[in-house]
């Protein structure tokens, strides 16, 4: 990413993580956001002062087409700032996951 993105906690509808926030954009009928739900929820719990946020894609339309977000589910890893380190799509590995918190913490 060229420009750094920085997120609030306002912005997201959460509190940040205290090193590092896991921010999913999901819809309603997507199948592989289940599944990526449970994988950031399982490595949130697992690694300390890591949050998950996730956030409906449909209803926060403003700041989908800010980060330009054209999929779901699209994970973005913030660091304890609010600083966008990390951003993939797709249904992630718990692997790739704990891997990219690694630029975040």
């Amino acid at each position: 990413m060229g420009d750094e993105v920085w997120l609030t906690a306002d912005r997201i509808g959460g509190r940040l993580g205290d090193r590092a926030t896991l921010v999913q954009f999901s819809s309603a009928f997507c199948q592989p956001c289940r599944a990526t739900r449970r994988t950031l929820a399982e490595v949130s719990a697992m690694v300390e002062g890591v949050t998950h946020i996730e956030i409906d894609a449909e209803a926060q339309l403003e700041l989908v087409r800010e980060l330009d977000i054209v999929r779901t589910p699209t994970v973005l890893v913030l660091d304890a700032r609010g600083r966008i380190v990390r951003r993939a799509t797709g249904q992630p590995r718990r692997a790739d996951v704990i891997a990219a918190l690694g630029q975040a913490v």
